[in-house]
């Protein structure tokens, strides 16, 4: 753990030092990626100290080697191509210069995120326990969900496009067909697997179709639906991130594409790195919701 750590700190030392003297190459004020370094730093001490995690220690080095070779390569070296791979501070200087179009693309996307959520979500649960649980509508249902719910809902996306009032409406809905149909036939999926024992128990007490989907199939669900988020989520982010590219006019996919049609690769290259961070804050906060619902399953 002591020499993980003495490394972590040499390059955290290096990368400083590149940073801090100047290069052949011109670059952009290092300060918004010395906050970025500083910040990073911070929370691996106390990750460090806290948790002791090796794990803090070789994620920080792989890091800071990472950014080491790039600044070493496009701004002292000059050997990159300086379109393509702009010197680090080059880049993270567009979260200052561009932070409010950014931000503005932060929450057009997870409006869009949140809305497709919701709706496919509770309608693919809600329909899938119903189809799941009704034999009638699963031998009709079953097969043409089996069809759908592979397909890729950007596939939908020229059509949607066409049929949609605006751009953002047709964002809205390729995410939701993209999370709906694989939810509903997992949702019918998870009813058949479903221990009998319950089900017996539950009919021995004359409950009702709708009492069986509403206090014994949700109830039985909901942590593998919570469990499942994090999959939900990744999916969701990559039809987001493809159908804002495809006509938007904001949100983060917009951002990338918009700045790659004038070759703006800085800009391009921050707007890869601002979705990085987007989903990983995501995931973190998936995670505590696991933590917080389905507390028994975690430990």
């Amino acid at each position: 753990m002591k020499k993980n750590f003495i490394i972590t700190d040499i390059l955290f030392i290096m990368l400083l030092a590149a940073v801090l003297i100047p290069g052949k190459r011109e670059a952009d004020p290092a300060w918004v990626m010395l906050t970025v370094m500083a910040v990073i730093h911070v929370s691996y001490f106390i990750i460090h100290f806290v948790r002791k995690s090796r794990a803090a220690s070789d994620i920080c080095s792989i890091v800071y080697t990472f950014l080491l070779v790039w600044d070493i390569s496009a701004k002292h070296l000059d050997i990159t191509n300086v379109v393509l791979m702009p010197p680090p501070e080059d880049v993270f200087y567009v979260f200052f210069t561009h932070g409010g179009m950014m931000l503005e693309g932060i929450i057009s996307s997870m409006e869009l995120i949140i809305a497709g959520f919701a709706v496919s979500l509770t309608a693919g649960v809600g329909l899938g326990l119903l189809i799941g649980w009704i034999p009638r509508l699963t031998s009709a249902l079953y097969p043409i969900v089996k069809v759908l719910a592979p397909i890729p809902s950007v596939v939908y996306t020229p059509y949607i496009i066409a049929l949609m009032p605006t751009f953002r409406s047709a964002s809205a809905m390729v995410i939701i067909l993209g999370l709906f149909f694989p939810t509903l036939m997992q949702m019918i999926n998870r009813v058949h697997t479903i221990d009998q024992r319950i089900v017996d128990s539950a009919r021995t007490m004359n409950v009702s179709n709708r009492d069986m989907i509403l206090k014994v199939f949700l109830p039985y669900m909901i942590p593998g639906v919570v469990g499942g988020l994090r999959i939900s989520l990744s999916s969701a982010f990559m039809i987001l991130v493809i159908a804002e590219m495809m006509g938007a006019t904001s949100g983060l996919g917009y951002f990338i594409k918009n700045y790659a049609d004038f070759a703006n690769y800085t800009n391009v290259i921050a707007g890869i790195i601002l979705v990085g961070v987007v989903v990983t804050l995501l995931n973190g906060l998936i995670t505590l919701i696991q933590r917080v619902f389905i507390r028994w399953k975690m430990n």
